[in-house]
């Protein structure tokens, strides 16, 4: 029986091997859907403020200086105000191919059969034609002309800018190329500072997710559109390209094509057909000078100096309009300004030549190990196995998407290792399946569902035990529960504990805590246990500041209750101690009855901190450990304090917020002058604690006020001992 499970399994295997190398459009397709997606969820940010900027021939600015093309005089009087406001680079996302239709001697060509007109024809005749005046302002301008390769038209005549040094296998071999292209005008491509190429190849769905950086147009290599102007922006003259077989570039012995290109310091890591993958940020007005503003002069200069600029169009009549993963239609231009923003700040998207050797080893070992897994240990291990390195891989991907901008596809070999695992373990799965339907049906009423997902993986945690494992602990405990249970009868009184703790559970739950008990009007919580978090102490700081959110909202509405009913309103306050230490976790009780909690002095050590948070009238009180391991909160030094039961004092703080409170510039100037109250405390210094407790109080940080009014008694004691 185990034979042909092996067998079916193989043959699985192989296939999708073979499918993967052969790599059809529809697996194609599904690299393309992932990537789609991180771009979507996690868009490339930039700098507002835009180094590259485009000078926009839109809607408005046809309607403002007439239909296009426009005299190449409008082109040049762009150009030399661009060029006289200090911008670094202009590149044209346009191809200047024939001569304007509108320069003086077309005109007179229009009147050579009038006798009477022809004196003025020929003066006409003799002035400088507009391609010639654009010639001249482009004389010693760092302008970037674009040249468009094409199935058919005319051979290349026009020479690139750019020098190239090659390393490796020669790059023409790999670049999109073109056998001929649409020609510049000789007047103007002899002047301009560099030649780029404007061709993109879109995939299937007709989506842009990538620019060349080099094209072959005939038998002549051209740096693209954006590259060419990064190299005259830096004023360099040559591109370096190194492909496979080039030193340092280890291709063992594959044509896998271009792998680097070098401008400068700037270093671009490229497909295998020179193309660089782009990682686009959502489309921005703040990218786009219009033209119109540019001819009259109604701009700030600012907004030239020192950029690199491109000059398009996003009017609709004039079809320059691009799908990308994030937007269903953008100007072109765009693209290639993208682009270059991508290469001046290295945050492209790579697609390493190894990438797909990685997804094919992935799919062989794990695929291997799932089938061996079922034969030696059954479906059940084999499901967690396979599960967990599918999630391993979808993690990885996401991962090196996130923080380094690399592109490896989880999908389909994710998709491959299933097909292993189902063609030879159906019917086990579906019997596991009903066992651990069993296991949440029994336990999942009361216990916290992460430990029921564990229970229902591995049975054999049914039973007493435990480890030692750092935790972070959240005691919460309502103020003045006494007060509000005297004027609520038993039913009320059930009817607002269940209200206020049934938001505050989900809360500690979402926020992947585990439930350890409720204690009347207490609740215990824990972290990085029984499921492992390493950001445990960050998680329970961001459960409690939610549970402070979460009861605010909760006493807007009672007050609107009571407001309705006439009633007299007191707002529910809670206190909430947080602590991170070393405890006993595992299953504590008997045999016959056992609840999975923990033990350990930093419980003991949560519960006074939240004791104390009714002293020191703050909402939140944290321990040290906790505060160091999520140092990135905004943590108010309280002092170090003798907790009840504790022999020697500790440090405590307050949770005053998230990353966002912690970088405004008032709670840091709170910071410093609490600190300064503390350290006059402690030398009693009876000035310095006047004047930073002063400071602190007029700063008025809300929910301090009862703090505050604890030091002021310290301060007037240390006052009146000094007198």
């Amino acid at each position: 029986m185990q034979q042909p499970h092996l067998m079916v399994m193989g043959a699985i295997l192989a296939a999708a091997l073979l499918f993967r190398i052969w790599d059809p459009q529809a697996i194609a397709g599904l690299r393309y859907v992932v990537f789609d997606t991180y771009q979507r969820l996690a868009p490339r940010t930039v700098d507002p403020d835009y180094p590259v900027r485009i000078v926009d021939i839109d809607e408005a600015s046809l309607a403002k200086i007439g239909q296009w093309p426009w005299p190449r005089t409008k082109m040049a009087e762009i150009i030399a105000r661009l060029k006289s406001d200090g911008a670094q680079v202009v590149a044209l996302d346009l191809i200047l191919a024939e001569p304007d239709r509108l320069s003086p001697s077309a005109f007179a060509d229009l009147f050579s059969d009038n006798s009477e007109l022809a004196p003025l024809a020929e003066k006409a005749r003799a002035l400088p034609s507009n391609d010639q005046r654009l010639g001249d302002v482009l004389k010693g301008a760092p302008v970037v002309l674009g040249v468009s390769g094409l199935g058919i038209g005319k051979p290349v005549t026009e020479k690139p800018k750019a020098s190239f040094v090659a390393a490796g296998d020669d790059p023409k071999l790999f670049v999109p190329g073109f056998p001929n292209a649409t020609p510049l005008l000789a007047v103007l491509a002899q002047d301009a500072a560099g030649l780029g190429g404007v061709n993109w190849l879109p995939a299937h769905d007709q989506v842009v997710r990538s620019v060349p950086t080099l094209v072959r147009l005939g038998d002549e290599l051209y740096p693209g559109l954006a590259l060419e102007a990064l190299r005259v922006a830096g004023g360099h003259s040559t591109i370096t390209i190194k492909s496979s077989g080039g030193s340092g570039v280890s291709a063992f012995g594959q044509k896998t094509g271009v792998e680097r290109v070098k401008v400068g310091s700037t270093i671009l890591e490229t497909r295998g057909n020179g193309e660089l993958y782009l990682r686009f940020s959502n489309s921005d007005p703040g990218r786009y000078l219009p033209a119109h503003r540019i001819l009259s002069g109604a701009y700030d200069p600012v907004e030239v100096k020192d950029r690199l600029i491109f000059i398009g169009s996003s009017a609709t009549g004039l079809m320059d309009l691009r799908a990308t993963p994030l937007e269903a239609s953008v100007p072109g231009v765009e693209v290639h300004a993208q682009a270059l923003e991508q290469m001046l700040a290295g945050s492209y998207l790579r697609r390493p030549a190894y990438a797909t050797g990685l997804e094919l080893s992935f799919l062989l070992l794990v695929g291997l190990l799932v089938a061996w897994l079922i034969r030696r240990h059954g479906p059940l291990t084999a499901a967690l196995i396979g599960a967990g390195a599918i999630l391993a891989i979808a993690g990885l991907s996401w991962t090196a998407y996130a923080n380094s901008g690399v592109l490896f596809d989880p999908v389909y070999p994710s998709l491959s290792v299933l097909a292993v695992y189902l063609a030879g373990s159906l019917f086990s799965y579906v019997k596991s399946e009903a066992d651990k339907n069993r296991v949440r049906s029994a336990f999942g009423h009361y216990v916290a569902p992460q430990l029921v997902e564990e229970l229902a993986e591995n049975h054999d945690k049914l039973k007493l035990g435990g480890e030692m494992r750092e935790v972070t602990l959240l005691f919460s405990d309502v103020r003045g529960f006494s007060k509000i249970s005297e004027r609520l009868d038993a039913e009320e009184l059930i009817q607002f504990v269940n209200a206020l703790f049934t938001p505050l559970s989900d809360i500690i739950l979402e926020e992947k805590g585990t439930i350890d008990k409720f204690m009347g009007d207490a609740v215990m919580a824990f972290w990085n246990a029984p499921v492992r978090d390493e950001a445990h102490a960050r998680q329970a700081c961001i459960t409690a500041l939610r549970m402070t959110e979460e009861l605010d909202r909760l006493n807007t509405i009672w007050r609107k209750e009571a407001k309705v009913s006439g009633e007299a309103f007191q707002p529910v306050r809670i206190g909430i101690g947080l602590n991170t230490g070393d405890c006993c976790v595992g299953n504590v009780g008997s045999p016959q009855r056992f609840d999975y909690s923990l033990l350990g002095d930093p419980v003991n050590t949560a519960s006074r901190l939240e004791s104390e948070t009714k002293g020191y009238g703050v909402s939140i009180i944290v321990g040290e450990r906790t505060a160091e391991l999520a140092g990135e909160f905004a943590f108010l030094p309280i002092g170090a304090i003798k907790l009840k039961g504790k022999d020697n004092p500790e440090s405590v703080f307050a949770l005053l917020g998230d990353e966002a409170v912690k970088g405004r510039s008032t709670f840091q100037e709170l910071v410093k002058h609490q600190a300064a109250l503390l350290q006059a405390l402690d030398n009693k210094n009876v000035s310095g604690a006047q004047k930073h407790f002063k400071t602190c109080k007029d700063i008025n940080w809300p929910g301090l006020v009862g703090l505050y009014d604890h030091y002021e008694a310290q301060v007037t004691a240390l006052k009146s001992a000094a007198q």
